[in-house]
């Protein structure tokens, strides 16, 4: 039996964003069933890589 999943960090903005990290979340799908918990770890928007789904560390 196959089983489909995907795993996803990606960053989850606040709105009152004021030079402070954004946390950064972990979603895991399988078969179409969807969770999200927090990482527990932030960092600053503009060293996040959304598409790669990893801080930019330089």
């Amino acid at each position: 039996m196959k089983t489909n999943f995907s795993i996803l960090f990606y960053m989850k903005k606040q709105k009152n964003y004021s030079s402070g990290d954004s946390p950064i979340y972990l979603r895991i799908t399988v078969e179409g069933n969807r969770v999200e918990i927090t990482t527990g770890q932030g960092c600053k928007p503009e060293s996040w890589n959304p598409k790669t789904g990893t801080i930019n560390w330089n």
